[in-house]
């Protein structure tokens, strides 16, 4: 018998804020978290604005010495998760410390580090390559250093498929609960990599948008989509049993009802062309929750504005959904905070949810026209006001990985 899961706790980092609410509100007011790049200077880059977070102080979540042993992922993590554990109202002296788990991606890690240390390498001989780089820089060290700042030593795992990792880490905390390995599970993912060999790196693939404009660098879904912006953060969530929740008087946010996870099979950057695995992947949480794609009120686009995705997304939204497709809602969030990779999936379940709570499915900003074979309804001209009582949340990840997450209401039943 399976576990109902619900959610009782989020936490966030985003270009549009430190925190989960100021995040919301953010994106309730169409902000766009995309600016010129202030990390490095970009004379020589074709590319010249990201979504970066701004104004993040580590020391009000971490004494000094456990930030100076973690990369900035890291740090993003363990703020992102302090927040969603104090959302969740959790007090973990009052739980069994085994009980409690931690998976949480990041699809890079810190390139940072890796630069830095080959620096070294080079200039001063192997001897003077810093001691922690190889643990500052690994992907799971974000879910270590979680479980090291909160006390869980329960499941602790970290799921790495590129821009897909956070859906999949919170679609395995849901099945870790559904099947008894977990009663609380800290989920989610992370990603701080706006440096030079990161943005060098997506500029070289042609996957980065060139324009200078941040109004329309990032545009998903418009006809003149020519790439994604990167961004940064985190966004971490509290996944919990039912029963767990209810007997301690949890204020319960929203259920978690359904996860697909598939693959191309097809191309190592480039989605299929029909859609296939992305539509199965929707057609299977879909499957679990036991509903029709008519249920389903909206859906959370992968959405990054690149021309072969958000066309490839559109083809497996219709196979998927039928008929359903051209009621169904659908948005982009990168379209106001670039794309967060490993940690989007995280960001952007936290805005399903909180679509869910307010009754309000954002604009995707900044985009105008859309062309002929994108022809649903992805919410360009203005936010709507409406009940959410199904959300869907789609990632697709370099490599061919697809997750869908399906959140739903919370109903007594």
């Amino acid at each position: 018998m399976k576990r109902r899961v619900v959610v009782t706790g989020l936490g966030a980092v985003t270009p549009l804020g430190n925190d989960a609410e100021s995040f919301w509100e953010g994106i309730k007011a169409g902000k766009v978290g995309i600016q010129n790049i202030t990390r490095f200077d970009t004379t020589d880059y074709k590319v010249k604005v990201a979504a970066e977070v701004k104004g993040f102080e580590p020391e009000k979540y971490m004494d000094f010495k456990a930030a100076k042993r973690m990369e900035l992922f890291s740090k993003y993590g363990v703020a992102a998760a302090k927040e969603a554990l104090a959302d969740s109202g959790i007090c973990m002296e009052q739980e069994d410390p085994y009980r409690v788990g931690v998976i949480v991606g990041s699809g890079v890690g810190s390139l940072q580090a890796m630069t830095a240390s080959q620096q070294r390498l080079s200039q001063r001989g192997p001897s003077k390559v810093d001691p922690l780089f190889v643990p500052k820089m690994i992907s799971n060290m974000a879910a270590g250093n979680i479980s090291i700042a909160i006390g869980a030593k329960g499941k602790c795992t970290n799921v790495v498929t590129a821009c897909a990792s956070g859906s999949h880490c919170i679609g395995d905390a849901f099945r870790a609960i559904q099947y008894g390995d977990a009663e609380v599970i800290l989920a989610g993912g992370t990603e701080g990599c706006i440096c030079p060999l990161g943005v060098a790196g997506f500029t070289s693939l042609t996957a980065l948008s060139t324009s200078s404009d941040p109004l329309r660098a990032s545009i998903p879904f418009d006809k003149d989509r020519a790439g994604f912006v990167m961004g940064e953060g985190a966004g971490i969530v509290v996944l919990e049993e039912l029963e767990h929740a209810k007997k301690r008087g949890a204020h319960i946010l929203a259920e978690v009802v359904g996860y697909g996870a598939t693959a191309d099979a097809f191309h190592i950057t480039s989605p299929a062309e029909d859609g296939a695995g992305a539509a199965r992947a929707m057609e299977d949480a879909m499957h679990e929750a036991g509903i029709e794609p008519e249920e389903v009120d909206y859906i959370n686009a992968h959405g990054t504005g690149t021309h072969y995705n958000d066309l490839f997304e559109t083809r497996a939204i219709k196979a998927a959904f039928k008929e359903a497709a051209y009621k169904v809602k659908i948005n982009s969030t990168k379209s106001m905070t670039g794309h967060l990779l490993g940690a989007a999936g995280g960001v952007e379940f936290i805005v399903c949810v909180k679509s869910i709570l307010d009754g309000f499915i954002h604009q995707t900003v900044g985009t105008k026209e859309t062309e002929e074979e994108l022809d649903l309804d992805y919410c360009i001209d203005a936010p709507v006001q409406t009940q959410v009582r199904y959300a869907m949340s789609n990632s697709l990840g370099f490599g061919g990985h697809n997750a869908s997450l399906l959140v739903k209401r919370y109903e007594e039943e």
